[in-house]
């Protein structure tokens, strides 16, 4: 027992013991011993420090005093600083084995959330390194304050070393919103003032030192050197390795790093730092590179915020931004401390210029708030085409679409507004190939882009802005992948010779769907309004499309016309109103046409087929008075030969690529009544006319023999056909009617022929050709016909000699060259004959004229041969014809007591005639005969009575 018990009070007299060491400080009062610890902290630290706040005790894990409320005075020695500052705390770490003797032996002082501000700009440099090497401490979640630049959450041991060493000082602290460590050191100055310096700076594995001078006028002259994996955790910047070194300079002003020379991921650049102290800290930075990411750069002077304002300046001979490459680029950024904990602070942009692609200029000046920019921007270029093409591909927006020979040259002025997912452009004033354009626009970027533009223009030039081969397909595909909203202005609108004057347009596009809400627009002093719906597609579809168009008269429209289809004077005049609507898909639209000209009325229906470019439909034209509508519309006078009456044109049409026909139609003009069906096939070397007309009663119109005016002849060579012709009665002005006329028209190769051709003259049967061959230099018209069994009822030859009954058979071979009427006249060439049967011969009485020529009667005679009629058996006549010129080679009249003979000349070309009848008496009497000769249409009758005078005379 004895043993055990010795142990047992071995062990637990000295741990009751030092648990009573122990303890004891623990009910000490520790508040009342505040002036014994300020003297001990007064004499570590080397200036009078004053507690005012609660002390407390702690043991674990090690013995620690603690105070509340510290205030540090100025050195007490007369050459120190001047410098006093407080704490929130002060620690003390004392000897433990010292205070279990109830000593207080202070080993480390710390000052807890000290806020120590050094003077700036410091009054007597040379005096600062002096005063501080007093000072040894560790300071504590403490805040360092050198004229306007803070530095918090200060971790630091400031260690005092001897008369050669000064003062050393490392640890951490947060600047930026990032964590830097440090080195620091602080020599004695020497005789002549000079004190050594040098800092060293590391963030990361990012690391900056800079060694240097402190001059007695409070300037710091050195070098600094910076090097490290990523430029962008130092300073707004791109990511990347970087290495600069350059010149230190620092002042009571401000802290600049000049002369640096840098490189950033490889790319060499020139450029300078300066953090300006007073009045307000501010960090500036220039930048001069060869080659610039503005993207990089951007994205961290906007991702980075700061409470230190920055200013940046750049300049590289190349650079890019959202992928467009840029030359020559000039930019000023200065961003303001941030507002609040994460909130940007705002970024003005100055003095930006850059040469864009296409050789464009740009210069810009603008700010951002937020994630807003707003600028006011200045450009011009030769080639806005280049520079439109590759600011579209960085916002995903193909502008391939577009004619390469279109937004070539152009300057003007906008201001601008970005925004994350948009880009706007609220005032624009340009002069863009050669036309002045005004107003506004917007346009959100993504994956559907939507467009709005608002534009007044003085001129629009409509044609040529598609590119050359742009299918629809690829066109819908590209307008179905956006949405629009359009509102354009122009004074003139032009395409080819079409001016729109006043043209406005209102159009949205939306999900592929094109809204046209209206096209508006002056067109030849007529007010033209469009609108409607198309759903677009690989087949799109038309809904309520409508055009209205309305002109007081349309003699500004009618000059739009190709010549050949100029409407007459009289016509234009005349006030026009047109409707026009369509519905449907594009390969069965359907069309409604209405139209007034006039009196006139246009009437049309249909199914149009855009791809196969073909349609059908119905049309109606209709006129109160048919002569009146020609000479209106063509310039024709229709004389007497149309008649008075209405017009009507009723007919189907069916169109395509390979041309338009006139399924059936029918015609009322007047007295004239046609119906038929025609083709014009537009498919070969040549237009093709082909069907076949059919006509009730055709009035021929007089004809002027003797006009010179050339006949379009040469227009028979720009076209072939095949026309079947039938008409019920042919009246031709001062000829014999036709009845039943039927033929073939033909026009190949330049030659239009009549083939086939047979007709119905009276009781006789009329066939024959004819042809014009206007392939030859000079046109030549050929003409072969006969006719049988025609009973005559009347004057045949319009002449005071003719016959007037009997049954004919005809015959003629005709040919003539010349380009006009009165040159085929002069050259006509060929024969013609003549046989009537038991017939009549008027104006002349060959049996009587005998008979007075026998009995001598003068009188009688005369009679006779003046007047009368004279019947015969038979009467032939055979003419030779040349050079318009007609001889009659035979002419003979037979019949009881008749025996009669014809001679003479008829000249076409001057309408005269030299004819000469002549009646042979029984026996001895000579011939007696009577002669016509002057104007055909009114000829002298000179009786031929020479040899019968002398006869008689002898008898």
């Amino acid at each position: 027992m004895r043993p055990r018990l010795l142990l047992t009070l071995g062990i637990l007299v000295p741990a009751a013991l030092l648990g009573a060491l122990w303890a004891a400080p623990l009910f000490t009062d520790w508040t009342a011993r505040r002036d014994q610890l300020a003297e001990l902290a007064s004499a570590r630290l080397g200036r009078p420090v004053t507690l005012h706040g609660p002390v407390r005790l702690r043991l674990l894990p090690r013995p620690v005093v603690e105070a509340e409320g510290v205030s540090l005075g100025p050195s007490e020695d007369p050459a120190g600083d001047t410098l006093a500052f407080s704490a929130s705390a002060l620690r003390l770490r004392l000897d433990g084995a010292a205070l279990l003797l109830g000593r207080i032996a202070p080993r480390e002082v710390a000052l807890v959330g000290a806020e120590l501000r050094l003077p700036w700009p410091p009054a007597d440099a040379a005096g600062l390194p002096t005063g501080l090497s007093a000072l040894s401490a560790e300071l504590v979640d403490s805040r360092l304050v050198l004229g306007n630049l803070r530095l918090d959450a200060v971790q630091a041991r400031l260690t005092a070393g001897d008369a050669a060493r000064g003062l050393r000082a490392e640890g951490r602290f947060a600047w930026g919103g990032l964590e830097w460590r440090f080195e620091a050191g602080l020599g004695r100055p020497g005789f002549d003032g000079i004190t050594p310096i040098d800092l060293t700076l590391s963030m990361g594995d990012a690391s900056l030192s800079a060694r240097g001078v402190l001059t007695p006028d409070g300037t710091v002259e050195g070098g600094i050197e910076t090097a490290g994996p990523d430029l962008s955790l130092l300073v707004p910047g791109p990511p990347g390795p970087f290495r600069a070194r350059g010149r230190l300079t620092v002042s009571p002003e401000l802290i600049a790093a000049d002369d640096l020379t840098i490189d950033i991921g490889g790319s060499p650049a020139r450029g300078a730092v300066a953090l300006r102290l007073m009045p307000e800290a501010r960090l500036d930075a220039a930048l001069q590179a060869s080659r610039l990411d503005l993207d990089s750069w951007l994205g961290a002077l906007r991702q980075r915020p700061s409470t230190l304002p920055l200013g940046l300046d750049l300049s590289a001979e190349v650079a890019s931004f959202r992928g467009v490459p840029l030359r020559r680029l000039r930019a000023a950024a200065f961003r303001e401390a941030a507002a609040g904990e994460g909130t940007p602070g705002r970024i003005t942009l100055s003095d930006v210029s850059a040469l864009l692609p296409g050789g464009t200029m740009a210069e810009l000046n603008g700010a951002t708030a937020g994630g807003r920019l707003e600028a006011a921007l200045r450009f011009s270029g030769t080639d806005l085409r280049a520079t439109i093409d590759a600011l579209g591909a960085a916002l995903g927006l193909g502008t391939d679409w577009i004619a390469p020979a279109r937004l070539r040259s152009g300057e003007g002025r906008a201001r601008l507004v970005v925004e994350p997912g948009s880009v706007a452009v609220p005032e624009l004033t340009a002069t863009i190939d050669g036309a002045r354009v005004s107003g506004a626009g917007v346009l959100r970027h993504g994956p559907r882009p939507a467009l709005g533009l608002g534009l007044n223009l003085d001129t629009l030039d409509l044609e040529g802005w598609l590119r050359p081969g742009l299918d629809w397909p690829t066109a819908s595909r590209l307008l179905g992948g956006i949405d629009a909203n359009l509102r354009l202005a122009a004074e003139r609108a032009r395409a080819g010779n079409v001016t729109l004057e006043r043209a406005s347009l209102d159009a949205a596009l939306e999900n592929g769907r094109l809204t046209l809400r209206r096209l508006a627009g002056r067109l030849a002093g007529g007010d033209l309004a469009v609108s409607g719906n198309a759903l677009l597609g690989t087949a799109p579809r038309l809904s309520d499309a409508t055009v209205e168009l309305a002109a007081p008269n349309t003699r500004a429209l009618a000059a739009l016309l190709p010549p050949r289809w100029a409407l007459g004077a009289a016509l234009t005049d005349q006030p026009l109103t047109l409707r026009g609507t369509l519905n449907g898909p594009s390969e069965a639209l359907a069309l409604q046409l209405g139209a007034d000209l006039g009196e006139a009325r246009l009437e049309a229906t249909g199914t149009l087929d855009l791809p196969g470019r073909k349609g059908g439909g119905s049309l109606t034209l209709r006129h109160p008075g048919a002569p009146r509508f020609l000479a209106d519309a063509l310039g024709i006078d229709p004389g007497e030969w149309l008649g008075q009456g209405s017009l009507s044109l009723v007919t189907g049409l069916a169109a395509g690529p390979q041309g338009i026909a006139a399924e059936r139609f029918d015609l009322v003009a007047g007295a004239l009544r046609a119906s038929g069906a025609l083709s014009l096939m537009l498919d070969g070397p040549l237009p093709r006319l082909t069907g076949r007309i059919a006509a009730e009663t055709v009035l021929l119109p007089a004809v002027a023999w003797s006009s010179r005016a050339p006949l379009p002849f040469l227009a028979l060579r720009g076209a072939e056909g095949e026309l079947g012709i039938s008409v019920a009665q042919l009246d031709p002005a001062g000829l014999p009617a036709l009845a039943d006329l039927r033929g073939r028209l033909r026009l190949a190769g330049g030659i239009l022929s009549l083939e086939e051709a047979e007709a119905t003259l009276g009781t006789g049967a009329l066939r024959g050709t004819a042809s014009l061959d206007a392939s030859r230099e000079v046109p030549r018209a050929t003409l072969s016909a006969n006719l049988r069994g025609a009973a005559i009822n009347g004057p045949v030859l319009g002449l005071p000699i003719d016959v007037v009954t009997g049954d004919a058979d005809a015959e003629a071979r005709l040919e003539a060259t010349g380009s006009s009427l009165a040159a085929l006249v002069a050259t006509l060439s060929g024969n013609a004959s003549l046989a009537v049967r038991r017939g009549v011969l008027t104006g002349i009485d060959a049996a009587a004229g005998g008979r007075a020529a026998a009995a001598g009667d003068e009188p009688a005679l005369r009679t006779a041969l003046s007047s009368g009629a004279t019947g015969f058996d038979s009467l032939t006549l055979r003419a030779a014809l040349s050079a318009g010129r007609a001889s009659l080679a035979e002419g003979t009249a037979t019949g009881e007591g008749v025996a009669l003979t014809l001679r003479g000349d008829l000249d076409l070309p001057r309408a005269a005639i030299d004819l000469l009848a002549t009646k042979a008496p029984e026996g001895p009497v000579p011939p007696v005969g009577i002669r016509l000769t002057g104007p055909i249409a009114d000829p002298r009758r000179l009786p031929d009575l020479t040899p019968w005078q002398i006869w008689r005379a002898q008898r």
